[in-house]
């Protein structure tokens, strides 16, 4: 997922305008429950232009795009460096909106976690964001997150009955750490995990991969790892399945680990050759193994990143 930041104070182009149109469209039920636009089922290119010149026109306000790798649109976001009121010290995500064709694809969580990265990476410690009282999905989707109820209030703009929720984005003594992995797919759908043991988390199965190193990108990371883990230098990674974030314990130091994970086809065998002992003792990795979906659904032991079926499932869909 590659994030765009909108130009404040520009007219849209008009390919743009139509992309962002049709994606608004999209989501008439999140529409009809907020009422921010007359007619849910007729939603107007002004209208979206007009909606977006607002949310830029306040101080400290951000508008992000998440595109795919191949430049299609997939969500909108709209963020908040200071909110109104001195006293409240935390940033705010104003909106974030899925297009529907693509929810229950893990492209909500995603966004959250680059946005929460952005704040976390200009030193922010927490951040908030308010949930209309009668969107009970929307509450369910942020407190999976992490986010937790703090207030009740209504909103500012329209006097909505709304839920405050806020994040504490983790622990300021963490070291920020970028990693890459690819998820390996055999011809019957199966998927080589490796079984890590980490002092912080504990055991626990995740795909091929481990640390950028300086000047690597994320794909040549991952690339390099795939051939350190597996012995396998003929496999390249494909599209990207997704980014996440999550924190453990590298070489003794507490890291915040920011993943682009991966996925490519190849065919199913052993991870061989002469180094590979050597790489899994010093990750601590204990054992490597193919997994089917429906094992991956019923693992009695965490398996990275979460979700790792339906994400799979997805993308051959």
């Amino acid at each position: 997922m590659i994030l765009e930041p909108l130009s404040p104070g520009r007219d849209l182009p008009p390919p743009l305008l139509a992309e962002l149109t049709a994606l608004y469209a999209s989501n008439r039920e999140f529409h009809r429950l907020s009422g921010d636009f007359p007619d849910p089922d007729a939603i107007r290119p002004e209208q979206v232009a007009a909606a977006l010149a607002e949310d830029m026109a306040v101080p400290g306000a951000e508008v992000l795009l998440a595109r795919t790798e191949e430049g299609r649109l997939l969500a909108v976001a709209g963020t908040l460096a200071h909110h109104p009121q001195p006293a409240d010290p935390d940033p705010w995500i104003g909106l974030l909106m899925v297009d529907a064709a693509e929810h229950g694809k893990g492209h909500g969580r995603t966004f959250a976690g680059l946005l929460e990265h952005r704040f976390r990476a200009q030193g922010r410690s927490a951040v908030r964001l308010a949930v209309l009282e009668n969107n009970p999905r929307a509450l369910a989707f942020w407190t999976t997150l992490g986010y937790e109820i703090v207030d009740h209030r209504p909103d500012r703009a329209h006097g909505r009955p709304c839920a405050v929720l806020r994040k504490v984005l983790g622990d300021g003594a963490r070291t920020p750490r970028s990693a890459a992995r690819t998820a390996v797919v055999d011809p019957e759908g199966a998927v080589l995990l490796l079984r890590y043991d980490n002092v912080e988390v504990g055991v626990h199965w995740a795909l091929p991969g481990g640390g950028l190193e300086a000047g690597e990108s994320p794909r040549e990371g991952a690339l390099r790892e795939l051939a350190e883990e597996t012995g396998w230098s003929d496999l390249e990674p494909g599209p990207l399945l997704c980014t996440w974030e999550h924190d453990f314990t590298h070489t003794g130091t507490p890291v915040r680990q920011h993943e682009h994970v991966y996925v490519t086809r190849g065919p199913r065998r052993n991870p061989a050759g002469p180094e590979i002992a050597a790489a899994h003792t010093a990750d601590g990795i204990l054992a490597w193994r193919w997994w089917t979906r429906q094992e991956l659904t019923e693992a009695p032991e965490p398996v990275w990143p979460p979700g790792l079926a339906a994400l799979l499932d997805a993308w051959e869909g």
